[in-house]
């Protein structure tokens, strides 16, 4: 009897370590090099739609000028009960990172 004990001991602690599966800390993600100017472009939309909530947000890609970059945004906003989108485009020097200007335009859907 003491040795039948003995071995279901044995099996259930066999068990229990081969079910346990280790899990790992999830990675770190490098920061895209838009997150600046997206960080910008809700700020600004925020600023000019105070009273709307930001529900979506959409990096469009970046457009390079002569000396300057143009970074592309869409943005889905609610005020009240209206859904409307707008676009945002950030205008900075690309070698400086200094920003030129932000232009932002209600867009239909």
């Amino acid at each position: 009897m003491q040795k039948l004990i003995i071995e279901l001991t044995i099996i259930a602690s066999m068990q229990t370590l081969t079910t346990y599966i280790p899990t790992t800390a999830p990675t770190h993600q490098e920061t895209p090099a838009y997150a600046k100017w997206g960080q910008i472009a809700v700020k600004e939309t925020q600023s000019k739609f105070p009273h709307a909530s930001i529900i979506d947000y959409l990096y469009e890609g970046s457009e390079p000028k002569e000396n300057s970059t143009i970074e592309k945004f869409r943005l889905r906003l609610k005020e009240s009960d209206k859904e409307f989108g707008v676009s945002v485009k950030i205008e900075y020097f690309t070698d400086t990172n200094e920003l030129i200007h932000v232009q932002i335009h209600e867009v239909s859907d």
